[in-house]
Parts: structure tokens; C-alpha cells; sequence
């Protein structure tokens, strides 16, 4: 049955993307739905909740306001709490049931805008969509209200470093095993600098600087949107992937058997698990890509010539898995494709917070995506 997942978790949702996006910027956001909904967030896909404050609200929608509508108390609540609150921003994030209704959230978050003067987004999310159209959408409008302008470089500076913005970084994808600042590491060993991580670690006014960046890095779906306006703004430009060592999950394969001529699936976000499979070819295993989340279609993602297969249906996971020899892929896909067959890789955008202590910091080798960030800059 299509749209429909029997034995399988499904992805963190387009609203829950757009959270975790925002969360460490400063800003106001408020899912516009009954209550449940941010507990569903901040207890299963969002582990910096217990360490680091974030303005997260939910408007506990009523059965009378679904009925009626009543926008007026949205708005009014939202009011009272950015003026004690005093947000950098207001983000209004849509959910299932104001969305069958029509509720206007781009109008909604601009007569708050126009009367507080505080920056306002309404996003048309819905519930049905995943998580890395949510990321894209926040990531794309945060860069284009307030990445504007190149900001003046010191003179008597001596920095002459290239200036990397790491796009579209959130626990989803990374986790919270210092992957992030290992890959901040990697950079700076390659006398480069991270100029702002799209936005884990970041300030909104870092991020606001992302165009004095001579390199954008896009490590997940949710950074495409950010690196083409960055792209037409200020001509900055951009690659895909991140630094892969995959010994640790080469060994596990060798573990199983010569890998030599099986057929080895990753299952996952498509650019991290293209880096997967790039790094395993080198430690001379071919694997092959099955994404069943939302994919970029730019030539540059895939330079590696990975096979990648489209799989957004749990009967095209079902199909793919069984002719498998072997599956990397989050533990929660055992269910599909057994336990002899996975080699589990967890992904908390997929199973949450159950396996987030063994999500392994991978981040190492890739001279190849260092390559092709200086062909980039030199073009």
C-alpha cells in the first residue's frame, strides 16, 4: 500500500526539521498545533533540549479553534510572549490539522512582524512532509532575510585563510558525538577556517555573515536551499558531501564475509550516505545508495558516480533490501531487510534518541571532497 509504513519507523517530520534548524539562533517558534507536539519533538528528536535553552512553543490548538478557526488567539499569545521574551525572530510552523484548515501562516507571521517589528516566517509545513524539507525551507529563509551583505574585513588583519560555512548541520543528520567539531577540525587542518556552521555551534549574527565565506560546504539535503542563494547572492560556491573515514564500517563488512562482488546497500540521508559509499570505494568496497528521504537533483551531489536508487515507498525499501547481500542502515530497518543481513549505522532522524550513544564521529579522510573544494574556489 503506497504512503503507508507497516514494519518500519518513518522519518522526523518537516516540522520537527525546521525546529532543530532554529533551535540555537535565538528565535521565537511556535508549532501551530494541538498539544503534543513539541513534547513528541524535544523528547525523541532533539537531544541539546536538556543543555541549551530554545524557545519552543506550541499553541495548543482546541477542537473549537480547528472547527472555527480563531486566528486571533494565535496571534494574540504570540504577541504577549515575544514582548516578554524579546526574540530575535518569530517562526510560525505549520502541522496537520491548521493546515487542512487553510490557516495563512506567511500572513500571520507578517501582521506580527509589521506591529512588533520583530523578523517573521510562516512556514507551510505540515506534518507530511520530512524533515529535510523542513531544514531546507528554515535554512533557505534565514539565509535570505539575513545573510544580505558582505561584512567589512579588518584591514590590518592577517587572516588570509579560505572562509568554509559548513550548510545545513542539525542533530538529525550529525548527532551530538562531536561530529561537528571534528569536522571543524578537519577544515582548519587543511589551512582552511570555518567561517559559520549552518547551525549547530552559530550564532544568527555568524550565520548573518555567510557571505564573506569563499566556500560553502553542504553536508546534508537541508543546506541546498541556503548554498543557491548564497550562490546567486554573492557568488559563493559550493559542494556536497562530507569527509568519510569508513574504515569502522569497512571492517564490520569484512567482518560478514569478502565483500567482493556482494551487493551492499546504505540506506540513509543522500549526501552522507553518498560520502559513505565515496569512502568505502576507496577502502575498495562498492556499495550502492538507497535514499528514501527527499534528494538534491544537482549533477555536482554524486560527482563520485555512486549508484543511488530512489526509494520512497517502504515496498521499494522491502524490494531493494531483500536483494541485498548486506545493509547499512539505521537499527530500525532490521525489521525489513533482518539481522544478519544489517550493519547498523544509527540515524537519529529516524530512530531518535534509542541508539544515540552509537552514532559513531566518522568525520576523516576525504581528500577527494578536499579536491574538489579547491577546484571549486579556484574556478
Amino acid at each position: 500500500m503506497k504512503q503507508t509504513f507497516a514494519l518500519i519507523s518513518t522519518y522526523s517530520s518537516d516540522e520537527f526539521g525546521i525546529c532543530s534548524a532554529l533551535y540555537e539562533l535565538g528565535g521565537m517558534v511556535v508549532i501551530h498545533d494541538a498539544s503534543g507536539c513539541n513534547s513528541t519533538y524535544t523528547t525523541h528528536d532533539e537531544p541539546r533540549w536538556y543543555d541549551m535553552d530554545s524557545m519552543i512553543y506550541i499553541s495548543a490548538l482546541s477542537r473549537n479553534e480547528t472547527i472555527l478557526g480563531r486566528d486571533s488567539k494565535l496571534i494574540e499569545d504570540i504577541r504577549d510572549t515575544a514582548k516578554k521574551y524579546h526574540p530575535k525572530f518569530i517562526a510560525i510552523v505549520g502541522a496537520p490539522v491548521p493546515y487542512m484548515i487553510g490557516t495563512d501562516y506567511k500572513a500571520i507571521a507578517k501582521l506580527l512582524e509589521d506591529e512588533l517589528n520583530i523578523p517573521g516566517f510562516g512556514f507551510d509545513s505540515n506534518g507530511m512532509q520530512y524533515y529535510t524539507r523542513g531544514m531546507k525551507d528554515a535554512f533557505r529563509a534565514i539565509t535570505e532575510r539575513f545573510a544580505t551583505e558582505k561584512t567589512q574585513n579588518d584591514e590590518n588583519s592577517e587572516d588570509s585563510a579560505t572562509k568554509v560555512n559548513i550548510l545545513g548541520a542539525t542533530p538529525l543528520d550529525c548527532g551530538m558525538n562531536g561530529e561537528i567539531e571534528s569536522l571543524k577540525k578537519w577544515i582548519e587542518a587543511r589551512g582552511m577556517k570555518c567561517n559559520c556552521c549552518m547551525a549547530m555551534g552559530s550564532s544568527l549574527e555568524e550565520i548573518a555573515a555567510a557571505g564573506n565565506a569563499d566556500l560553502n560546504l553542504v553536508v546534508s539535503y537541508g543546506g541546498s536551499g541556503a548554498a543557491k542563494i548564497l550562490k546567486d547572492r554573492f557568488q559563493t560556491p559550493y559542494v556536497y558531501g562530507l569527509p568519510t573515514d569508513a574504515s569502522f564500517i569497512a571492517e564490520k563488512i569484512r567482518q560478514k564475509g569478502d565483500p567482493a562482488g556482494r551487493d551492499i546497500v546504505i540506506i540513509g540521508e543522500q549526501i552522507r550516505s553518498l560520502s559513505l559509499a565515496e569512502a568505502l570505494k576507496d577502502e575498495g568496497i562498492q556499495s550502492r545508495v538507497l535514499c528514501a528521504l527527499d534528494r538534491v537533483r544537482d549533477g555536482k551531489v554524486n560527482e563520485a558516480g555512486i549508484d543511488f536508487v530512489y526509494a520512497p515507498e517502504e515496498d521499494d525499501i522491502i524490494r531493494e533490501t531483500r536483494a541485498a547481500d548486506l545493509v547499512i542502515a539505521d537499527p530500525l530497518y532490521e525489521a525489513v531487510c533482518g539481522k544478519d543481513k544489517l550493519i547498523s549505522l544509527p540515524h537519529m532522524a529516524f530512530s531518535g534518541r534509542m541508539f544515540e550513544k552509537d552514532i559513531p564521529d566518522m568525520i576523516g579522510g576525504g581528500e577527494k571532497l578536499y579536491a574538489r573544494m579547491i577546484k571549486e574556489i579556484k574556478h
